[in-house]
């Protein structure tokens, strides 16, 4: 028997599939095996240095809330102005005027090429000779300006594929009765490429969290990731439990945010369904017979050809 995505395994191609997962499955044991007999001899999954993190909240109060508390504020700066900035540039390069279009392109191509972390380097050095910034706060605004930056120019890429997308058709039937460009884009067509492109938006914005680390490595910016390092030397070197903590915390943001959007996404698609309710055919002829005898009037906006099949097999119509 086969199926529309490949064919039916024979008892060859059984056998050799079984073979290979116990195979696979002997490696990964073996892998493990051997990261526990490391980690073992180096003192690293002794107690001593877990217990920090399950018997008390110093760890937690003293070097992981307040590396949190840097990591979410810079990641929370860097959404709000990429995200709206972003909109505008991918909006931009989809303008009839050449003289909105190219600068636009330019903008986006150029912040898109350039990696984050020099970026980041880039703005530090800004701000220390052209601004009055407190030193201590030239880490935030320059790991918040690169994350800006790189990340509005790629949500541009997303905004302009998520409108291109979409049928042409919308757009022109909206220009048919008469709305202008801008309304067509702010009416027609975002709202429709919102669903479209909120999970591209999403990943990148857990990119945005993840990069924050950056800072922490090289800009002295005292996000989670760095806290890390701080605390494992004041715990006595458990750099494993320190960083397994940490990468734990990072998974529960990330993850809690492809959640949200894997929610709002469905909660979005269902609200475009259609409501309307479908009549059968004894409804069907109460209209009709109400509407033959002008009982109806004029204007009841029942369309008795509609494609909607009700009760009894016949021809039903939307109740509005």
């Amino acid at each position: 028997m086969s199926s529309l995505l490949y064919d039916a395994q024979g008892p060859r191609a059984k056998r050799r599939n079984l073979l290979l997962t116990a195979l696979f499955i002997a490696a990964l044991a073996a892998l493990l095996w051997w990261v526990y007999k490391a980690l073992d001899e180096k003192n690293q999954l002794d107690w001593v240095l877990w217990k920090p993190f399950f018997s008390g909240s110093e760890a937690y109060s003293t070097y992981i809330w307040p590396g949190l508390q840097n990591t979410l504020k810079a990641a929370a700066m860097a959404m709000i102005i990429a995200l709206p900035l972003g909109a505008v540039l991918g909006i931009a390069r989809l303008s009839d005027h050449v003289w909105v279009r190219v600068p636009a392109a330019v903008v986006v191509e150029f912040f898109r090429a350039i990696p984050v972390l020099v970026l980041m380097i880039f703005g530090l050095a800004l701000y220390a000779q052209y601004t009055n910034v407190n030193s201590d706060d030239r880490p935030l605004y320059a790991v918040v300006t690169g994350l800006a930056l790189y990340n509005a120019s790629v949500l541009a890429e997303i905004v302009r594929a998520g409108i291109l997308s979409l049928p042409k058709g919308q757009g022109e039937a909206a220009m048919a009765i008469g709305l202008r460009k801008g309304q067509v884009m702010r009416l027609i067509l975002l709202p429709q490429a919102v669903t479209a492109m909120l999970p591209a938006i999403v990943s990148q914005l857990v990119v945005i969290v993840k990069d924050t680390a950056l800072g922490g490595a090289v800009l002295t910016f005292p996000e989670l990731l760095a806290s890390a390092n701080t605390m494992s030397g004041y715990y006595g070197a458990n750099t494993i439990a320190s960083f397994t903590v940490v990468a734990a915390i990072y998974w529960i943001i990330n993850f809690s945010l492809t959640s949200f959007a894997g929610w709002l996404e469905g909660r979005l698609r269902r609200r475009k369904k259609s409501t309307g309710a479908v009549l059968g055919a004894q409804d069907v002829a109460d209209i009709a017979g109400t509407a033959a005898t002008g009982a109806g009037g004029t204007g009841g906006g029942v369309d008795l050809s509609g494609p909607f099949v009700g009760g009894g097999g016949q021809r039903g119509v939307h109740k509005d």
